[in-house]
């Protein structure tokens, strides 16, 4: 999507707030013993209540109001049974649709107790993604994204899952321009037109490369199996550089 009028701009801030409001809500949420079936409730009912409805449902039939992905699920995990233990990393993905615009957001909580290096991943996960933010701009190079993170990544000793893409949104959940990458490439020639709406979304990991499928037709694992967080914006690009549009208020 690219905006082209104040109505389209305050219709995607609309949805970028329920989002990132239901993400805060579910984050809090999050504790020990509950299932990640339990968890996609709090986040569908907040949705609801906000008159939007869940994204991956509406666009994908999948099987959750949300994606919940626990330590070595990386990405797309299907909300069911697991229970949520001490330690564990879970990923929450959230997207939705309210009068026809989409937004998307992502984080990434550590249950304590966790390792020293678990707490600075996530830490630097959210830098990693800011990084990669503060290049959006109109008529900037969408490849100085990933070139910034990969610098922030390699200088702080992580790696990057390179199959794992940003991608285009607003008037639907998926669109132009697709799989923009938050790693370093080469062949990216592509430039941020005035108005552009897309995430940025990096996966900061401490040894994955790759994400993989598993045995479901949804949840992907991080290849080599490493602790991997995603921390994700929908961004508008303007001739003042990025305009965050998924902010909780």
């Amino acid at each position: 999507m690219t905006i082209a009028s104040d109505d389209e701009l305050e219709g995607l801030r609309r949805i970028g707030r329920i989002v990132a409001n239901t993400l805060e809500a579910m984050g809090k949420a999050v504790e020990p013993g509950m299932t990640t079936r339990d968890l996609d409730q709090v986040g569908r009912r907040f949705m609801e209540a906000a008159g939007a409805r869940p994204a991956p449902e509406l666009v994908y039939a999948f099987p959750g109001a949300t994606c919940i992905s626990v330590n070595e699920e990386i990405a797309h995990g299907i909300p069911g049974a697991r229970a949520i233990r001490p330690g564990d990393l879970v990923n929450i993905d959230v997207s939705a649709e309210k009068d026809g615009f989409f937004a998307d957001t992502a984080g990434s909580f550590a249950v304590p107790p966790v390792t020293r290096a678990v707490e600075r991943l996530c830490r630097d996960g959210r830098r990693a993604m800011w990084t990669g933010l503060r290049e959006v701009g109109a008529g900037r190079p969408l490849a100085a994204i990933g070139r910034a993170v990969g610098t922030f990544a390699r200088r702080n000793g992580y790696t990057l899952v390179r199959n794992l893409a940003s991608h285009g949104v607003g008037l639907s959940l998926h669109e132009e321009p697709t799989e923009i990458a938050t790693w370093p490439d080469a062949s990216e020639r592509r430039i941020m037109a005035e108005g552009l709406v897309f995430t940025v979304e990096p996966f900061l990991s401490l040894g994955a490369v790759l994400a993989e499928d598993g045995d479901d037709p949804w949840t992907l694992y991080s290849r080599p199996r490493a602790p991997t967080v995603q921390y994700e914006h929908t961004v508008v690009a303007s001739r003042n550089g990025p305009l965050v549009v998924t902010m909780p208020g």
